[in-house]
Protein backbone atom coordinates (compact mmCIF):
# COMPACT_ATOMS: atom_id res chain seq x y z
CA UNK A 1 0.00 0.00 0.00
CA UNK A 2 1.70 3.50 -1.69
CA UNK A 3 -0.24 5.37 0.89
CA UNK A 4 0.19 3.75 3.89
CA UNK A 5 3.82 3.40 3.36
CA UNK A 6 4.02 7.08 2.83
CA UNK A 7 2.29 8.14 6.20
CA UNK A 8 4.31 5.41 8.15
CA UNK A 9 7.40 7.52 6.55
CA UNK A 10 9.63 9.31 8.82
CA UNK A 11 8.15 8.10 12.36
CA UNK A 12 10.41 8.14 15.99
CA UNK A 13 13.46 10.64 15.30
CA UNK A 14 12.67 11.67 11.69
CA UNK A 15 10.16 13.37 12.75
CA UNK A 16 11.87 16.70 13.82
CA UNK A 17 14.12 15.85 10.49
CA UNK A 18 13.50 18.85 8.04
CA UNK A 19 12.61 17.34 4.71
CA UNK A 20 13.83 18.23 1.55
CA UNK A 21 12.44 15.92 -0.83
CA UNK A 22 8.72 14.03 -0.67
CA UNK A 23 8.05 11.10 -2.93
CA UNK A 24 4.20 10.77 -4.80
CA UNK A 25 2.66 8.86 -7.41
CA UNK A 26 4.00 11.18 -9.70
CA UNK A 27 7.84 10.81 -8.50
CA UNK A 28 10.09 12.83 -6.66
CA UNK A 29 10.00 16.78 -5.19
CA UNK A 30 13.35 17.99 -4.55
CA UNK A 31 14.12 21.59 -2.98
CA UNK A 32 16.25 23.17 -4.86
CA UNK A 33 18.89 24.88 -1.74
CA UNK A 34 20.00 27.17 -4.82
CA UNK A 35 17.10 28.64 -5.61
CA UNK A 36 16.18 29.76 -2.02
CA UNK A 37 15.50 33.10 -1.93
CA UNK A 38 15.44 35.43 1.47
CA UNK A 39 16.93 38.85 2.48
CA UNK A 40 20.35 39.34 0.88
CA UNK A 41 22.32 38.05 3.64
CA UNK A 42 20.55 35.13 4.10
CA UNK A 43 20.00 35.79 7.80
CA UNK A 44 16.77 33.88 9.67
CA UNK A 45 14.61 36.65 10.03
CA UNK A 46 13.65 37.37 13.84
CA UNK A 47 9.93 36.75 13.46
CA UNK A 48 8.85 37.32 16.52
CA UNK A 49 6.03 39.76 16.33
CA UNK A 50 5.94 41.02 12.70
CA UNK A 51 3.60 39.87 9.69
CA UNK A 52 3.73 36.88 8.06
CA UNK A 53 5.88 36.44 5.12
CA UNK A 54 4.27 36.30 1.54
CA UNK A 55 5.14 35.62 -2.06
CA UNK A 56 3.63 37.05 -4.96
CA UNK A 57 4.40 36.41 -8.87
CA UNK A 58 3.84 38.04 -12.27
CA UNK A 59 5.25 36.78 -15.45
CA UNK A 60 6.27 40.39 -17.95
CA UNK A 61 6.61 38.66 -20.87
CA UNK A 62 10.25 39.17 -21.08
CA UNK A 63 11.66 38.03 -24.46
CA UNK A 64 14.72 36.41 -22.86
CA UNK A 65 12.40 33.78 -21.95
CA UNK A 66 13.10 34.51 -18.25
CA UNK A 67 9.86 36.33 -17.35
CA UNK A 68 9.11 35.51 -13.74
CA UNK A 69 9.63 37.90 -11.25
CA UNK A 70 9.25 37.87 -7.57
CA UNK A 71 7.87 40.38 -4.78
CA UNK A 72 8.40 38.91 -0.91
CA UNK A 73 8.06 41.09 2.50
CA UNK A 74 9.83 40.12 5.42
CA UNK A 75 9.36 42.10 8.61
CA UNK A 76 9.34 45.98 7.50
CA UNK A 77 11.26 45.13 4.36
CA UNK A 78 9.70 44.44 0.98
CA UNK A 79 12.27 42.77 -2.09
CA UNK A 80 11.41 42.80 -5.86
CA UNK A 81 13.58 39.80 -7.70
CA UNK A 82 13.68 37.97 -11.26
CA UNK A 83 12.79 34.80 -10.38
CA UNK A 84 14.90 32.04 -11.79
CA UNK A 85 12.79 29.08 -10.07
CA UNK A 86 14.67 25.52 -11.42
CA UNK A 87 16.53 27.04 -14.10
CA UNK A 88 18.98 28.57 -12.45
CA UNK A 89 20.54 29.47 -8.70
CA UNK A 90 18.87 32.52 -7.04
CA UNK A 91 21.10 35.41 -6.83
CA UNK A 92 20.18 38.00 -4.12
CA UNK A 93 23.10 40.35 -4.66
CA UNK A 94 20.74 42.39 -7.20
CA UNK A 95 16.96 42.99 -6.04
CA UNK A 96 15.60 45.02 -8.84
CA UNK A 97 13.43 46.81 -6.01
CA UNK A 98 14.28 47.07 -1.76
CA UNK A 99 11.88 48.88 -0.39
CA UNK A 100 12.24 49.26 3.95
CA UNK A 101 9.27 50.96 5.93
CA UNK A 102 9.50 52.60 8.88
CA UNK A 103 5.57 52.36 11.33
CA UNK A 104 4.23 49.89 9.57
CA UNK A 105 4.78 46.98 7.93
CA UNK A 106 3.86 45.25 4.82
CA UNK A 107 1.24 42.43 5.27
CA UNK A 108 0.28 41.30 1.83
CA UNK A 109 0.46 42.15 -2.03
CA UNK A 110 -0.92 41.25 -5.32
CA UNK A 111 0.57 41.90 -8.90
CA UNK A 112 -2.03 43.24 -11.82
CA UNK A 113 -1.38 40.33 -14.29
CA UNK A 114 -3.06 42.21 -17.50
CA UNK A 115 -1.10 45.29 -17.25
CA UNK A 116 2.71 43.83 -16.25
CA UNK A 117 4.84 44.54 -19.55
CA UNK A 118 8.89 43.91 -19.28
CA UNK A 119 8.85 48.49 -17.88
CA UNK A 120 6.27 48.26 -15.76
CA UNK A 121 4.07 46.36 -12.99
CA UNK A 122 1.31 47.55 -10.94
CA UNK A 123 2.17 45.52 -7.00
CA UNK A 124 -0.76 46.56 -4.52
CA UNK A 125 0.89 46.24 -1.41
CA UNK A 126 -1.17 46.56 1.71
CA UNK A 127 -0.12 47.52 5.95
CA UNK A 128 -0.77 46.99 8.87
CA UNK A 129 -1.61 49.83 9.94
CA UNK A 130 -4.22 49.99 7.36
CA UNK A 131 -3.06 51.87 4.27
CA UNK A 132 -2.44 50.10 0.45
CA UNK A 133 0.29 51.47 -1.52
CA UNK A 134 0.43 51.16 -5.20
CA UNK A 135 3.90 50.76 -6.42
CA UNK A 136 5.88 49.98 -9.41
CA UNK A 137 9.20 48.22 -8.74
CA UNK A 138 10.58 48.05 -12.06
CA UNK A 139 10.55 51.92 -11.97
CA UNK A 140 10.74 51.81 -8.54
CA UNK A 141 7.61 54.75 -8.73
CA UNK A 142 5.32 54.84 -5.74
CA UNK A 143 2.00 56.17 -8.23
CA UNK A 144 -0.20 56.21 -4.93
CA UNK A 145 -1.33 55.75 -1.37
CA UNK A 146 -5.04 54.97 -0.47
CA UNK A 147 -6.31 55.33 2.85
CA UNK A 148 -3.55 57.81 3.79
CA UNK A 149 -4.77 59.28 6.61
CA UNK A 150 -6.84 56.06 8.02
CA UNK A 151 -9.92 57.60 7.24
CA UNK A 152 -11.85 54.73 6.12
CA UNK A 153 -10.06 51.84 8.05
CA UNK A 154 -7.70 51.98 11.00
CA UNK A 155 -6.68 48.30 11.20
CA UNK A 156 -4.77 45.70 9.25
CA UNK A 157 -4.91 45.09 6.01
CA UNK A 158 -4.84 41.24 5.75
CA UNK A 159 -5.73 40.70 1.84
CA UNK A 160 -5.55 42.53 -1.06
CA UNK A 161 -6.27 41.55 -4.81
CA UNK A 162 -6.81 43.39 -7.98
CA UNK A 163 -10.67 42.37 -9.42
CA UNK A 164 -10.04 39.79 -12.11
CA UNK A 165 -10.67 41.22 -15.80
CA UNK A 166 -10.40 44.63 -14.48
CA UNK A 167 -7.08 47.35 -14.82
CA UNK A 168 -8.16 49.53 -12.11
CA UNK A 169 -10.57 47.66 -9.43
CA UNK A 170 -9.27 46.02 -6.30
CA UNK A 171 -10.43 45.04 -3.39
CA UNK A 172 -8.96 45.42 0.33
CA UNK A 173 -9.84 43.35 3.53
CA UNK A 174 -9.65 44.11 6.99
CA UNK A 175 -8.78 42.98 10.69
CA UNK A 176 -12.09 44.99 11.44
CA UNK A 177 -14.12 42.78 9.29
CA UNK A 178 -14.97 45.15 6.54
CA UNK A 179 -13.84 44.92 2.57
CA UNK A 180 -13.65 47.92 0.25
CA UNK A 181 -13.43 48.37 -3.70
CA UNK A 182 -11.22 50.41 -4.40
CA UNK A 183 -10.67 52.29 -7.95
CA UNK A 184 -7.01 53.25 -8.33
CA UNK A 185 -8.07 56.35 -10.60
CA UNK A 186 -10.15 57.95 -7.88
CA UNK A 187 -8.94 59.91 -4.76
CA UNK A 188 -9.74 58.66 -1.11
CA UNK A 189 -11.51 62.25 -0.18
CA UNK A 190 -9.98 64.34 2.29
CA UNK A 191 -12.45 63.52 5.10
CA UNK A 192 -14.13 60.33 6.88
CA UNK A 193 -16.46 58.74 3.92
CA UNK A 194 -20.85 59.00 4.47
CA UNK A 195 -21.71 55.45 3.73
CA UNK A 196 -25.61 54.56 2.46
CA UNK A 197 -26.73 51.03 2.69
CA UNK A 198 -27.32 49.19 -0.59
CA UNK A 199 -27.51 45.38 0.36
CA UNK A 200 -27.96 43.46 3.61
CA UNK A 201 -28.51 40.09 4.51
CA UNK A 202 -27.50 37.19 7.01
CA UNK A 203 -24.23 38.35 9.35
CA UNK A 204 -23.41 41.05 6.07
CA UNK A 205 -24.43 44.37 4.87
CA UNK A 206 -22.70 46.40 1.92
CA UNK A 207 -22.73 50.32 1.65
CA UNK A 208 -22.08 52.81 -1.27
CA UNK A 209 -20.25 55.50 -0.27
CA UNK A 210 -22.22 58.80 -0.70
CA UNK A 211 -20.56 61.94 -1.86
CA UNK A 212 -20.79 64.44 -4.85
CA UNK A 213 -18.12 63.58 -7.00
CA UNK A 214 -16.90 59.98 -6.71
CA UNK A 215 -14.29 58.63 -4.39
CA UNK A 216 -12.65 55.95 -3.02
CA UNK A 217 -13.82 53.33 -1.70
CA UNK A 218 -16.41 52.59 -3.81
CA UNK A 219 -18.20 50.38 -1.72
CA UNK A 220 -17.88 48.60 1.94
CA UNK A 221 -18.73 45.37 2.85
CA UNK A 222 -19.04 44.52 6.72
CA UNK A 223 -18.86 40.29 7.06
CA UNK A 224 -19.18 38.18 9.39
CA UNK A 225 -17.94 39.51 13.41
CA UNK A 226 -14.29 39.40 14.17
CA UNK A 227 -10.79 39.80 11.16
CA UNK A 228 -12.16 39.03 7.32
CA UNK A 229 -8.51 37.01 7.31
CA UNK A 230 -8.53 35.86 3.59
CA UNK A 231 -10.76 36.30 0.10
CA UNK A 232 -10.71 34.56 -2.98
CA UNK A 233 -12.30 35.00 -6.43
CA UNK A 234 -13.52 32.51 -8.31
CA UNK A 235 -12.27 31.87 -11.85
CA UNK A 236 -14.44 33.78 -13.83
CA UNK A 237 -14.11 36.17 -11.27
CA UNK A 238 -18.36 36.13 -10.36
CA UNK A 239 -17.72 34.99 -7.53
CA UNK A 240 -16.04 35.84 -3.85
CA UNK A 241 -14.70 33.25 -1.44
CA UNK A 242 -14.24 34.68 2.31
CA UNK A 243 -12.94 33.43 5.40
CA UNK A 244 -13.62 35.16 8.38
CA UNK A 245 -12.65 35.01 12.41
CA UNK A 246 -15.85 33.78 13.52
CA UNK A 247 -15.60 30.63 11.88
CA UNK A 248 -17.36 31.07 8.78
CA UNK A 249 -16.93 30.76 4.98
CA UNK A 250 -19.27 32.56 3.23
CA UNK A 251 -19.56 32.61 -0.72
CA UNK A 252 -20.81 35.81 -2.26
CA UNK A 253 -21.92 36.93 -6.13
CA UNK A 254 -19.73 39.70 -6.33
CA UNK A 255 -21.72 41.78 -8.89
CA UNK A 256 -24.91 41.12 -7.58
CA UNK A 257 -23.63 41.42 -3.99
CA UNK A 258 -25.89 38.07 -2.79
CA UNK A 259 -24.98 35.34 -0.50
CA UNK A 260 -24.37 32.18 -2.13
CA UNK A 261 -23.59 29.96 0.47
CA UNK A 262 -21.91 29.63 3.99
CA UNK A 263 -20.03 27.05 5.62
CA UNK A 264 -19.01 26.77 9.45
CA UNK A 265 -15.55 25.76 10.84
CA UNK A 266 -15.11 22.75 13.18
CA UNK A 267 -13.79 25.21 15.90
CA UNK A 268 -12.34 28.48 15.74
CA UNK A 269 -11.41 30.93 12.95
CA UNK A 270 -11.04 30.01 9.33
CA UNK A 271 -7.33 31.57 7.94
CA UNK A 272 -7.50 30.77 4.60
CA UNK A 273 -9.27 30.02 1.30
CA UNK A 274 -8.78 28.63 -2.43
CA UNK A 275 -11.26 27.52 -5.68
CA UNK A 276 -10.73 24.47 -7.47
CA UNK A 277 -9.69 25.14 -10.81
CA UNK A 278 -12.72 24.62 -12.38
CA UNK A 279 -14.98 26.65 -9.42
CA UNK A 280 -16.71 23.69 -8.15
CA UNK A 281 -14.90 23.35 -5.11
CA UNK A 282 -13.76 25.34 -2.24
CA UNK A 283 -10.98 24.56 0.17
CA UNK A 284 -10.76 26.44 4.10
CA UNK A 285 -8.55 26.15 6.67
CA UNK A 286 -8.33 27.55 9.66
CA UNK A 287 -7.81 27.25 13.51
CA UNK A 288 -9.46 23.13 13.95
CA UNK A 289 -6.34 22.04 12.64
CA UNK A 290 -8.78 20.60 9.49
CA UNK A 291 -8.93 21.53 5.89
CA UNK A 292 -12.04 21.54 4.74
CA UNK A 293 -14.00 20.49 1.00
CA UNK A 294 -16.86 22.65 0.11
CA UNK A 295 -19.33 21.80 -2.85
CA UNK A 296 -20.11 25.19 -4.64
CA UNK A 297 -22.72 23.45 -6.41
CA UNK A 298 -24.38 21.95 -3.60
CA UNK A 299 -23.22 24.39 -1.00
CA UNK A 300 -22.48 21.66 1.70
CA UNK A 301 -18.66 20.13 2.97
CA UNK A 302 -18.30 17.15 1.26
CA UNK A 303 -14.75 16.18 3.23
CA UNK A 304 -12.50 17.01 5.67
CA UNK A 305 -8.47 16.28 5.76
CA UNK A 306 -6.58 16.16 8.93
CA UNK A 307 -3.16 15.70 9.12
CA UNK A 308 -2.00 19.11 10.61
CA UNK A 309 -1.08 19.43 14.27
CA UNK A 310 -1.38 23.43 14.04
CA UNK A 311 -3.56 25.99 12.29
CA UNK A 312 -3.46 25.71 8.74
CA UNK A 313 -2.08 28.58 7.31
CA UNK A 314 -2.29 28.27 3.25
CA UNK A 315 -4.74 26.09 0.89
CA UNK A 316 -3.76 26.12 -2.63
CA UNK A 317 -4.87 23.99 -5.62
CA UNK A 318 -2.85 22.44 -7.83
CA UNK A 319 -4.02 22.86 -11.53
CA UNK A 320 -0.93 21.13 -13.11
CA UNK A 321 -1.10 17.93 -10.87
CA UNK A 322 -4.84 17.05 -12.02
CA UNK A 323 -5.07 13.35 -13.20
CA UNK A 324 -7.84 12.20 -15.92
CA UNK A 325 -7.62 8.38 -15.78
CA UNK A 326 -9.67 6.42 -18.06
CA UNK A 327 -11.48 3.94 -16.13
CA UNK A 328 -13.40 0.77 -16.18
CA UNK A 329 -16.91 0.75 -17.84
CA UNK A 330 -19.20 1.27 -15.41
CA UNK A 331 -22.33 -0.69 -13.78
CA UNK A 332 -25.39 1.09 -14.14
CA UNK A 333 -28.76 0.78 -13.26
CA UNK A 334 -31.84 2.99 -14.77
CA UNK A 335 -32.26 4.63 -18.03
CA UNK A 336 -30.07 5.20 -20.74
CA UNK A 337 -31.05 9.09 -20.30
CA UNK A 338 -30.32 8.81 -16.78
CA UNK A 339 -26.38 7.56 -17.92
CA UNK A 340 -26.10 10.20 -20.47
CA UNK A 341 -27.14 12.78 -17.63
CA UNK A 342 -24.34 11.15 -15.48
CA UNK A 343 -21.73 10.84 -18.45
CA UNK A 344 -22.14 14.93 -19.06
CA UNK A 345 -21.85 15.21 -15.15
CA UNK A 346 -18.28 13.33 -14.93
CA UNK A 347 -16.75 14.96 -17.65
CA UNK A 348 -16.79 18.69 -17.22
CA UNK A 349 -13.43 20.24 -17.45
CA UNK A 350 -11.63 20.36 -14.48
CA UNK A 351 -8.46 21.84 -14.38
CA UNK A 352 -6.37 23.89 -16.93
CA UNK A 353 -4.16 21.30 -17.83
CA UNK A 354 -6.71 18.65 -18.59
CA UNK A 355 -9.51 20.61 -20.36
CA UNK A 356 -8.92 19.87 -23.85
CA UNK A 357 -8.61 15.68 -22.88
CA UNK A 358 -11.61 16.42 -20.58
CA UNK A 359 -13.52 18.23 -23.81
CA UNK A 360 -12.53 16.16 -26.42
CA UNK A 361 -15.11 13.27 -24.15
CA UNK A 362 -18.15 12.11 -25.84
CA UNK A 363 -20.85 12.06 -23.14
CA UNK A 364 -22.33 8.82 -24.68
CA UNK A 365 -19.03 7.04 -23.85
CA UNK A 366 -19.49 4.13 -22.00
CA UNK A 367 -15.92 4.69 -20.68
CA UNK A 368 -16.23 7.62 -18.46
CA UNK A 369 -13.16 10.22 -17.09
CA UNK A 370 -12.08 10.08 -13.68
CA UNK A 371 -10.70 13.00 -12.02
CA UNK A 372 -8.52 13.80 -8.98
CA UNK A 373 -8.21 17.07 -7.63
CA UNK A 374 -4.95 17.51 -6.48
CA UNK A 375 -4.66 20.58 -3.77
CA UNK A 376 -2.24 21.42 -0.73
CA UNK A 377 -1.88 23.06 2.58
CA UNK A 378 0.65 24.26 5.27
CA UNK A 379 0.23 25.37 8.45
CA UNK A 380 1.85 26.64 11.61
CA UNK A 381 3.17 23.19 12.88
CA UNK A 382 5.74 23.72 9.95
CA UNK A 383 4.25 20.84 7.59
CA UNK A 384 3.55 20.31 3.93
CA UNK A 385 0.29 18.48 3.77
CA UNK A 386 -0.74 17.40 -0.20
CA UNK A 387 -4.03 15.68 -0.50
CA UNK A 388 -6.12 14.24 -3.52
CA UNK A 389 -9.50 15.12 -3.95
CA UNK A 390 -11.15 11.72 -5.60
CA UNK A 391 -14.28 10.85 -7.46
CA UNK A 392 -15.35 8.84 -4.73
CA UNK A 393 -15.72 11.59 -2.63
CA UNK A 394 -17.17 13.67 -5.52
CA UNK A 395 -19.60 11.88 -6.22
CA UNK A 396 -20.79 9.49 -3.36
CA UNK A 397 -23.64 8.17 -5.21
CA UNK A 398 -21.73 6.68 -8.45
CA UNK A 399 -20.02 3.26 -8.01
CA UNK A 400 -17.13 2.43 -9.40
CA UNK A 401 -15.67 -0.24 -10.93
CA UNK A 402 -14.20 -2.94 -8.77
CA UNK A 403 -11.07 -3.20 -10.09
CA UNK A 404 -9.90 0.69 -8.99
CA UNK A 405 -11.39 0.51 -5.41
CA UNK A 406 -7.92 -0.11 -3.96
CA UNK A 407 -7.76 2.04 -0.71
CA UNK A 408 -8.95 2.51 2.90
CA UNK A 409 -12.30 3.85 3.06
CA UNK A 410 -14.69 5.54 5.84
CA UNK A 411 -18.14 6.61 5.47
CA UNK A 412 -19.35 8.26 2.13
CA UNK A 413 -22.10 10.62 2.78
CA UNK A 414 -25.48 10.28 0.59
CA UNK A 415 -25.83 12.61 -1.98
CA UNK A 416 -28.19 15.68 -1.44
CA UNK A 417 -31.94 15.38 -1.05
CA UNK A 418 -33.83 14.73 -4.85
CA UNK A 419 -30.08 13.51 -6.44
CA UNK A 420 -30.38 10.71 -8.54
CA UNK A 421 -28.89 7.43 -6.53
CA UNK A 422 -27.39 4.63 -8.97
CA UNK A 423 -26.75 1.61 -7.58
CA UNK A 424 -24.53 -1.34 -8.43
CA UNK A 425 -26.88 -4.16 -9.16
CA UNK A 426 -24.29 -6.75 -9.04
CA UNK A 427 -22.80 -6.06 -6.08
CA UNK A 428 -24.28 -7.21 -2.11
CA UNK A 429 -26.34 -3.97 -1.80
CA UNK A 430 -30.19 -4.23 -2.08
CA UNK A 431 -32.53 -1.52 -1.25
CA UNK A 432 -35.25 -2.37 0.62
CA UNK A 433 -37.89 -0.81 -1.48
CA UNK A 434 -36.71 -1.98 -4.63
CA UNK A 435 -37.18 1.52 -5.93
CA UNK A 436 -34.09 1.24 -8.42
CA UNK A 437 -32.13 4.42 -9.15
CA UNK A 438 -34.36 7.00 -8.55
CA UNK A 439 -34.41 7.33 -4.64
CA UNK A 440 -33.05 10.50 -3.23
CA UNK A 441 -31.50 10.16 0.34
CA UNK A 442 -30.18 6.19 0.21
CA UNK A 443 -26.39 5.35 0.41
CA UNK A 444 -25.27 2.53 -2.40
CA UNK A 445 -21.65 3.17 -1.26
CA UNK A 446 -21.25 0.27 1.20
CA UNK A 447 -19.47 -2.04 -0.98
CA UNK A 448 -17.83 0.07 -3.18
CA UNK A 449 -14.88 1.45 -2.02
CA UNK A 450 -13.49 4.66 -2.33
CA UNK A 451 -9.83 4.42 -4.00
CA UNK A 452 -9.15 8.08 -2.07
CA UNK A 453 -7.08 8.50 0.91
CA UNK A 454 -9.52 7.92 3.05
CA UNK A 455 -9.19 7.00 6.70
CA UNK A 456 -11.89 4.09 7.93
CA UNK A 457 -14.01 5.29 10.32
CA UNK A 458 -15.81 3.08 13.52
CA UNK A 459 -19.33 5.00 13.42
CA UNK A 460 -22.07 4.02 11.13
CA UNK A 461 -23.29 6.12 8.33
CA UNK A 462 -25.22 8.52 9.66
CA UNK A 463 -27.85 9.81 6.72
CA UNK A 464 -29.08 13.31 7.52
CA UNK A 465 -32.28 13.21 4.24
CA UNK A 466 -31.89 9.16 4.26
CA UNK A 467 -35.81 8.03 4.31
CA UNK A 468 -34.92 4.33 3.71
CA UNK A 469 -31.72 3.11 5.60
CA UNK A 470 -31.98 -0.79 4.38
CA UNK A 471 -29.53 0.29 1.20
CA UNK A 472 -27.09 1.43 3.72
CA UNK A 473 -24.61 -0.07 5.99
CA UNK A 474 -25.89 -3.72 6.95
CA UNK A 475 -23.59 -6.81 8.25
CA UNK A 476 -21.76 -6.59 4.26
CA UNK A 477 -20.55 -2.81 5.35
CA UNK A 478 -18.98 -4.09 9.03
CA UNK A 479 -16.89 -7.30 7.25
CA UNK A 480 -15.92 -4.87 4.84
CA UNK A 481 -14.74 -1.70 6.91
CA UNK A 482 -13.06 -5.15 9.44
CA UNK A 483 -11.44 -5.92 6.78
CA UNK A 484 -9.96 -2.88 5.25
CA UNK A 485 -8.85 -1.63 8.58
CA UNK A 486 -6.28 -4.76 9.07
CA UNK A 487 -4.91 -4.13 6.16
CA UNK A 488 -3.66 -0.31 6.28
CA UNK A 489 -1.59 0.82 8.51
CA UNK A 490 -1.28 1.49 12.01
CA UNK A 491 -1.57 5.28 12.45
CA UNK A 492 -4.77 4.87 9.57
CA UNK A 493 -7.07 2.62 11.38
CA UNK A 494 -6.83 5.15 14.73
CA UNK A 495 -10.15 6.44 15.05
CA UNK A 496 -9.86 10.23 14.93
CA UNK A 497 -10.67 10.24 18.93
CA UNK A 498 -7.72 7.67 19.43
CA UNK A 499 -5.52 10.18 17.79
CA UNK A 500 -6.86 13.34 19.41
CA UNK A 501 -5.74 11.81 22.68
CA UNK A 502 -2.12 10.81 21.25
CA UNK A 503 -1.53 14.23 20.06
CA UNK A 504 -2.85 15.47 23.23
CA UNK A 505 0.58 13.76 25.51
CA UNK A 506 2.51 15.70 22.44
CA UNK A 507 4.02 19.70 23.49
CA UNK A 508 2.73 20.55 19.87
CA UNK A 509 3.58 24.70 18.93
CA UNK A 510 0.15 25.58 18.69
CA UNK A 511 -2.67 27.80 20.47
CA UNK A 512 -5.95 26.14 20.26
CA UNK A 513 -6.14 23.09 17.96
CA UNK A 514 -8.69 19.92 17.69
CA UNK A 515 -6.29 17.93 20.08
CA UNK A 516 -6.75 20.31 23.05
CA UNK A 517 -9.84 21.80 22.89
CA UNK A 518 -11.97 21.72 25.68
CA UNK A 519 -15.28 23.28 26.99
CA UNK A 520 -13.67 26.16 28.46
CA UNK A 521 -11.44 26.85 25.89
CA UNK A 522 -14.51 26.87 22.92
CA UNK A 523 -16.24 29.22 25.44
CA UNK A 524 -13.16 31.72 25.94
CA UNK A 525 -13.02 31.78 21.86
CA UNK A 526 -16.34 32.95 21.74
CA UNK A 527 -16.35 35.54 24.04
CA UNK A 528 -12.95 36.78 22.25
CA UNK A 529 -14.79 36.96 18.77
CA UNK A 530 -18.17 37.83 20.36
CA UNK A 531 -19.54 35.39 17.87
CA UNK A 532 -23.43 35.75 18.16
CA UNK A 533 -23.63 32.15 16.68
CA UNK A 534 -23.73 29.25 18.97
CA UNK A 535 -21.45 26.73 17.52
CA UNK A 536 -23.11 23.69 19.37
CA UNK A 537 -26.64 24.90 17.31
CA UNK A 538 -24.97 24.64 13.88
CA UNK A 539 -22.58 21.12 15.03
CA UNK A 540 -24.18 18.40 12.63
CA UNK A 541 -26.36 20.88 10.63
CA UNK A 542 -25.44 21.20 7.27
CA UNK A 543 -23.55 24.36 8.04
CA UNK A 544 -20.94 22.28 9.78
CA UNK A 545 -21.12 18.56 9.97
CA UNK A 546 -20.43 16.03 12.76
CA UNK A 547 -17.05 14.59 11.93
CA UNK A 548 -18.62 11.46 11.14
CA UNK A 549 -20.78 12.72 8.96
CA UNK A 550 -18.49 13.22 6.29
CA UNK A 551 -15.66 11.49 5.00
CA UNK A 552 -12.47 12.57 6.11
CA UNK A 553 -9.49 12.67 4.06
CA UNK A 554 -5.53 11.72 4.75
CA UNK A 555 -2.79 13.08 3.59
CA UNK A 556 -0.74 12.09 0.60
CA UNK A 557 1.98 13.17 2.62
CA UNK A 558 2.61 15.11 5.20
CA UNK A 559 6.35 16.71 5.97
CA UNK A 560 8.18 18.91 8.23
CA UNK A 561 10.13 21.06 5.67
CA UNK A 562 10.80 24.01 8.06
CA UNK A 563 12.09 25.57 11.58
CA UNK A 564 9.45 28.40 12.18
CA UNK A 565 5.76 27.83 10.40
CA UNK A 566 4.40 28.17 6.88
CA UNK A 567 2.53 31.45 5.75
CA UNK A 568 3.01 29.87 1.42
CA UNK A 569 2.17 27.28 -0.95
CA UNK A 570 2.14 28.42 -4.59
CA UNK A 571 1.74 26.24 -7.23
CA UNK A 572 3.81 26.89 -10.51
CA UNK A 573 4.27 24.84 -13.85
CA UNK A 574 7.61 23.16 -13.16
CA UNK A 575 7.74 23.37 -9.28
CA UNK A 576 5.74 24.57 -5.73
CA UNK A 577 7.15 27.67 -3.67
CA UNK A 578 6.93 27.13 0.41
CA UNK A 579 8.03 30.06 2.44
CA UNK A 580 8.13 30.30 6.38
CA UNK A 581 8.27 32.89 8.75
CA UNK A 582 12.35 33.34 9.05
CA UNK A 583 12.16 34.84 5.11
CA UNK A 584 13.08 31.95 3.37
CA UNK A 585 11.18 31.23 0.15
CA UNK A 586 11.91 27.74 -0.99
CA UNK A 587 11.52 25.91 -3.93
CA UNK A 588 10.73 22.42 -4.59
CA UNK A 589 11.32 20.80 -8.16
CA UNK A 590 8.33 18.80 -9.57
CA UNK A 591 9.81 15.30 -10.50
CA UNK A 592 11.85 15.25 -13.53
CA UNK A 593 12.14 19.33 -13.82
CA UNK A 594 15.62 19.79 -11.93
CA UNK A 595 18.02 20.95 -14.42
CA UNK A 596 21.60 19.43 -14.57
CA UNK A 597 23.42 22.52 -14.51
CA UNK A 598 22.81 23.42 -10.64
Amino acid sequence: MLISKMAAEGGGKEMNEIKTQFTTREGVYKLLTHSEYSRPNRVPFNSQGSNPVKVSFVNVNDQSGNGDRICFNVGRELYFYIYKGVRKAADLSKPIDKRIYKGTQPTCHDFNHLTATAESVSLLVGFSAGQVQLIDPIKKETSKLFNEERLIDKSRVTCVKWVPGSESLFLVSHASGNMYLYNVEHTCGTTAPHYQLLKQGENYSVHTCKSKSTRNPLLKWTVGEGALNEFAFSPDGKFLACVSQDGFLRVFNFDAVELHGTMKSYFGGLLCVCWSPDGKYIVAGGEDDLVTVWSFLDCRVIARGHGHKSWVSVVAFDHYTTSVEESDPMEFSGSDEDFQDQMIHFGRDRANSTQSRLSKRNSTDSRPVSVTYRFGSVGQDTQLCLWDLTEDILFPHLPLSRTRTHTNVMNATSPPSGATVITNTSSNTTNGNNSGANTPGINSLSTTLPRSNSLPHSAGTTTANSTNKAGGGGIGSGIMDSAIATGVSKFATLSLHDRKERHHEKDHKRNHSMGHISSKSSDKLNLLTKTKTDPAKTLGTLLCPRMEDVPLLEPLICKKIAHERLTVLIFLEDCLVTACQEGFICTWARPGKVVSSF
